[in-house]
């Protein structure tokens, strides 16, 4: 990034290229509500930004403090380079990027009415009334009041009224929930992670036996339990293979170190130093980094990285020996 020039404005409309906004953009005065700020390549924003609207045009862009729009955050589908937001990003009303060719990243949660994201990197949760993700990482979970519609992403879990999901969904817990039987598209595949070996498999060494992805079936790891009270009755879907994963607790108390894996790309800002896994096949430590971390979820997501499948196999004697 070539050296940016320092900003102070004053004005209803903002336009940022090659600027670094020392501190925050917030309204100091009703006139400036209703701001629209424009985003035209190469900037920093250091501090937390209020806008009616903020359109990001072109990479690279980096926004440092908390972002809240009153109308939409967008981003433009020709955008490259990179963007990201260190903080947490609420809109009162949507939260879009159809990019193809940037490198997008949220550091911490996102909160809108409605989210449409692709090849978007989101080390928190996403909380909306409807999303629409595809080609995404979202290390935490995704919570909907109304919908949610997945194409071939990884994401911790979901929790939604109606999901509809396409080519291969990777989780990274144990369960995920909906209320209606998830519609899927012929050919569509669900793989959990949570018992894979993610440690090795970003170390680049050999995959502990009796660690694996495990492939879903919707139809038998569904688990539907009904609430009700004396006003109303509410039927829960649940997506599990929690048996599979308590099985292999049992056999084995070792966590192929995938929470903190995931925990450290959760921290997203907030991991202030790099921590490594130990070292690789060539003795090598292998750092924990936000864009390494990131780097590698979508190396699974394209198949570059591929985990092991489970075999499933354990002889009851290994788990009895535990006790004794």
């Amino acid at each position: 990034m070539k050296e940016l020039k320092e900003l102070r404005f004053n004005e209803s409309n903002i336009q940022l290229k090659d600027n670094l906004v020392k501190g925050s953009i917030l309204p100091e005065k009703i006139a400036e509500i209703d701001r629209t700020i424009t985003i035209q390549g190469n900037a920093v924003i250091e501090g937390a930004v209020y806008a009616h609207k903020l359109e990001i045009q072109q990479g690279d862009a980096e926004i440092r403090g908390a972002v809240f729009t009153q109308l939409e955050l967008y981003v433009n589908s020709e955008a490259k380079g990179t963007i990201s937001f260190r903080k947490s990003v609420g809109s009162a009303n949507s939260i879009v990027s159809r990019a193809q060719d940037c490198n997008l990243m949220f550091y911490s949660d996102i909160n809108a009415k409605s989210v449409t994201l692709y090849n978007a990197f989101v080390a928190g949760s996403i909380y909306a009334d409807e999303v629409i993700l595809q080609n995404c990482v979202v290390v935490g979970g995704v919570f909907s009041t109304q919908n949610i519609d997945i194409t071939n992403c990884i994401i911790g879990t979901f929790n939604s009224p109606s999901v509809k999901a396409s080519q291969t969904i990777w989780l990274l817990l144990p369960s995920a929930f909906t209320i209606e039987k998830i519609s899927i598209i012929p050919g569509t595949k669900f793989f959990n992670l949570s018992l894979a070996d993610l440690g090795s498999l970003y170390k680049g060494t050999i995959q502990s036996p009796n660690s694996g992805k495990i492939e879903m079936n919707l139809l038998t790891d569904e688990v539907k339990t009904t609430l009700s009270n004396e006003d109303m009755q509410k039927t829960i879907r649940s997506y599990t293979v929690v048996g599979k994963v308590l099985a292999a607790d049992l056999l084995d108390f070792d966590k192929f170190q995938n929470h903190f894996l995931i925990t450290a790309a959760s921290l997203g800002s907030q991991l202030l130093k790099n921590y490594d896994l130990g070292v690789n096949d060539k003795g090598e430590p292998v750092t924990l980094s936000f864009e390494k971390i990131k780097e590698f979820f979508f190396d699974i997501l394209s198949g570059r990285k591929e985990a092991q499948e489970i075999s499933g196999k354990f002889d009851i004697s290994d788990i009895t020996g535990k006790f004794n």
